[in-house]
């Protein structure tokens, strides 16, 4: 049965232990603000000294202090196995991997109480028994947020009917009515990157890219919006690269609408990435796009549509592509309108949200 001919309210307990703020940070943030406004009970699980347990604190939902240092961090297992025995939970939600991970020492009950999982990273997992009893015998359902994590999940053993494809959503209407930069006169075109400085985003085959553009005559400045533990690592590459007049490191953006509508066009040069809601930010910001094809990065932008996907690692074909929308501005233009429209169609906040509650009552049913 759909969640949507469902009235019944649900009591749900939501287990993400990062302190960071992030894109799954920013999902759950979404799901919980959704579900309480429909009425639902939630208690949410996580570091007392992080953004997302700060933002929920103006919401009706319920905040407990969880900080877990890795998965073999075991100090919370008495008092989460309390919480859920006394807690009358109709589902579980584990967000991340951690909390994964953490379940395993936590009550599979005897009541109706299901077990969800999200799963956002596109890292291959290894075809064994723990992979096996993580996902097939520990939880009832896994949420996927892309096709690749999906076929990843799969390939690893995972029961294909245990997964539902939940892509990431974005609340779109944040994005519209912000003026967009515009590089006039002899200013030069602002390239903009919003991801944490991590090696698995790349940054450094971006760097190497605005080398080659800037010993091909083209004047460009970056914006790299993010902190992480690349960041003097990358500082320095951008010294070595003869960059330091054309990139600047910005910190943490607390306003990614804010930070989108000054630059021309957004580049996510990921080794790996699960969806990319910072290129769907982008796209609701009416951004071209130039990113990797890799991961869900190649179902959130189309090739030639709302943007430009090139290889990996692969600095000369990202400058190319990036020269290419530079130099063809309407085309950059056309390219963002129709991401807007699809962020819009296929990617907001309320369709993941209502798509995951939609989840808990099938699952829900299922027990009955």
């Amino acid at each position: 049965m759909s969640g949507s001919g469902h009235n019944r309210l649900l009591k749900i307990l939501h287990i993400d232990p990062e302190r960071s703020w992030g894109g799954g940070e920013a999902q759950v943030f979404g799901l919980l603000t959704y579900l309480a406004a429909k009425g639902h009970q939630n208690d949410l699980l996580t570091d007392p000294t992080g953004p997302l347990f700060a933002r929920c604190q103006g919401l009706n939902v319920g905040t407990f202090p969880l900080k877990v240092r890795n998965d073999l961090d075991l100090r919370y297992v008495p008092s989460l196995r309390r919480l859920i025995k006394n807690g009358n939970y109709d589902i579980a939600h584990l967000h991340t991997k951690r909390a994964h991970a953490l379940s395993l020492w936590l009550p599979r009950s005897a009541n109706r109480l299901r077990w969800v999982v999200t799963r956002r990273m596109d890292y291959p997992e290894p075809k064994n028994w723990y992979t096996h009893y993580l996902y097939n015998r520990r939880v009832d359902g896994v949420v996927a947020i892309s096709q690749t994590i999906k076929e990843l999940l799969i390939g690893a053993g995972v029961e294909p009917g245990k997964i539902r494809l939940i892509h990431s959503g974005i609340d779109a209407q944040r994005y519209e009515g912000r003026a967009d930069k515009s590089s006039g006169g002899n200013d030069a075109a602002v390239v903009g990157c919003l991801a944490s400085l991590e090696e698995r985003k790349g940054h450094r085959f971006l760097l190497e890219a605005a080398a080659f553009l800037k010993a091909d005559g083209l004047k460009l400045s970056y914006q790299i919006a993010g902190e992480g533990p690349c960041l003097v690592e990358l500082q320095q590459l951008t010294g070595r690269l003869g960059l330091v007049d054309e990139v600047r490191f910005v910190g943490f953006v607390a306003d990614p609408a804010a930070f989108l509508g000054k630059i021309d066009l957004f580049v996510m040069p990921s080794l790996y990435e699960g969806l990319g809601v910072a290129a769907l930010e982008a796209m609701a910001a009416r951004k071209a796009v130039v990113a990797t094809n890799v991961g869900g990065l190649t179902e959130s932008v189309q090739d030639g549509v709302t943007g430009i996907l090139v290889p990996p690692r692969d600095p000369t074909a990202l400058a190319h592509a990036i020269a290419k929308l530079v130099r063809a501005p309407a085309l950059a233009g056309a390219m963002g309108t129709r991401g807007q429209q699809r962020v819009m169609q296929h990617f907001t906040l309320a369709q993941m949200a209502h798509q995951n509650e939609s989840f808990y009552y099938e699952l829900l049913d299922a027990v009955q």
